[in-house]
């Protein structure tokens, strides 16, 4: 019988890719004998870092930069797949940004970039990207717990991911009798270049491993594990799931 668990030659675009939970994805599923574009717009050294490191390996990682919150950048994301030939065996939307402040201080324009990339990038991509998935293909969606708790200085980036995870329901409902399947990774707090967007984060990071039962953050592998088994055929009555992975803090008070 065939490892349900497998991913091996499959084709995955991973928006976000290169860095941080996105980069520890794109390694994981190459590693896992999975061949990975890793999309991302602005950090060119963490780009070229994956790359060298994917090299080095022997890892099948390709970079793709375009901007996903541009019609230019989604064009050029489609043109790259096109002229690569490639048929995606899934998607996985690890892009994410948005504006860490008070209400007070938040603007429409802060409000609009961080729905533009977390949310409404996702929807584009879904539309873009239906004809280049594979019939057994898997969407994954990336978000937090402020999409579902009040987290301080979290409003719009909480507002951004919940409407991620309302439409991929939306989708994962729509696409399920095409053979597609969409679900919702939700990580727990994971030592990333956030933190350093983060208002009083040695504080936040240490009232998280406080109330977190085993102790600690999430590590990125360990969200890479768990994308890996929604893209796998390990998962396939999974639909319209929010899958989370936070060392059981969700289920304190």
């Amino acid at each position: 019988m065939a490892d349900p668990f497998s991913i091996k030659d499959r084709h995955f675009l991973i928006t976000g890719g290169t860095r941080g939970i996105g980069g520890a994805i794109s390694l994981w599923f190459a590693k896992s004998g999975a061949s990975v574009t890793a999309n991302y717009v602005r950090d060119v050294k963490s780009a070229e870092r994956l790359k060298a490191s994917a090299d080095k390996e022997g890892l099948a990682i390709d970079i793709c930069r375009a901007d996903l919150t541009s019609q230019k950048g989604l064009e050029k994301l489609n043109a790259y797949l096109e002229e690569h030939n490639i048929l995606l065996s899934g998607l996985i939307h690890c892009a994410s940004s948005g504006v860490h402040k008070s209400i007070d201080k938040l603007t429409i324009r802060h409000f609009d970039w961080t729905l533009a990339i977390n949310t409404r990038a996702f929807f584009e991509l879904i539309k873009l990207l239906l004809p280049k998935l594979s019939a057994s293909a898997s969407i994954v969606a990336i978000s937090s717990k402020g999409a579902v708790r009040a987290v301080s200085a979290y409003a719009v980036v909480g507002a951004s991911k919940g409407a991620l995870e309302s439409i991929a329901r939306h989708f994962a409902a729509e696409l399920a009798p095409k053979g597609i399947r969409v679900n919702i990774l939700s990580p727990g707090s994971v030592m990333t270049d956030a933190w350093k967007f983060m208002p009083d984060a040695e504080d936040r990071i240490s009232e998280t491993i406080r109330r977190t039962p085993n102790g600690r953050l999430t590590t990125a592998e360990e969200v890479a594990w768990a994308a890996q088994f929604l893209c796998s055929d390990a998962s396939s009555g999974m639909i319209g799931h929010t899958l989370v992975v936070d060392g059981g803090a969700a289920i304190m008070e």
